[in-house]
């Protein structure tokens, strides 16, 4: 695999030069997974202990997939920079000054997602639905289910706390506005409550606590968008306005 040198905005490249730096991208994301997956199965043990810590009692034997699951949440935060990176020579100079840090939040996010899951909705959730009714049922949980459950329930929060940075880039593409954004209100909340139900919900409370950051994240966005999410071509026209 050869270097990725940068690509800046003014490189005229080829088809070919895309999809080759789109593999040498895809290549190093894949080298990512691969040692974060050696990784967690050399520490499978401490890799079960923290799956299995919002659980009440118990522990079950770890797996290579359960590692892998676990693998993936490492490794996602440079799936998504390596993605990023690969878009944004499209933005113009101007624009990347805006860009590059949104670039530096992506991992943070990513890592705050997967935090807040783990610690706010987990493991209230589960002790929540594993002590009702405890007296009458005997309430058992597949090793295999739950593992993948954690990782996906995980994965996807970490996911969803990209909305910023949707909402910024989609503003600087003329889909929308701050002015939009703040009318819409209430067309967002139904949306972000949709959303939260299609997640592998457990019961109406680890619904509303998976709603509720998704608000907040769209109340953050506007603010960004109000800040610095002006479309491309007000940005571009601003040096030729000064210099008249």
């Amino acid at each position: 695999m050869r270097r990725i040198r940068p690509v800046s905005h003014d490189d005229r490249l080829s088809v070919v030069d895309h999809l080759d730096e789109l593999r040498s991208r895809l290549i190093v994301s894949l080298v990512a997974f691969v040692v974060a997956w050696v990784l967690t199965t050399w520490q499978n043990h401490l890799v079960l202990e923290i799956m299995n810590a919002p659980l009440p009692n118990g522990k079950e034997p770890t797996t290579l997939m359960n590692a892998a699951y676990f693998a993936l949440i490492l490794a996602a935060p440079v799936v998504l920079y390596q993605l990023y990176a690969f878009i944004l020579p499209a933005f113009s100079p101007a624009e990347r000054r805006v860009a590059t840090p949104l670039l530096i939040m992506v991992p943070v996010l990513f890592i705050t997602g997967v935090v807040f899951c783990y610690f706010v909705i987990l493991t209230p959730a589960l002790h929540f639905l594993l002590s009702f009714n405890s007296s009458e049922f005997n309430t058992q949980i597949r090793a295999k289910d739950y593992y993948s459950f954690v990782s996906m329930l995980m994965l996807v929060m970490g996911l969803g706390f990209q909305i910023p940075i949707g909402i910024l880039a989609a503003c600087k593409l003329g889909v929308t506005s701050a002015e939009q954004l703040r009318r819409n209100r209430r067309y967002a909340v139904v949306v972000i409550v949709i959303l939260a139900a299609l997640l592998p919900t457990l019961d109406p409370i680890s619904l509303l606590l998976e709603s509720l950051p998704f608000y907040l994240l769209y109340e953050l966005s506007i603010v960004l968008a109000a800040r610095w999410g002006r479309p491309a071509h007000d940005v571009s026209d601003e040096p030729a306005a000064e210099g008249l």
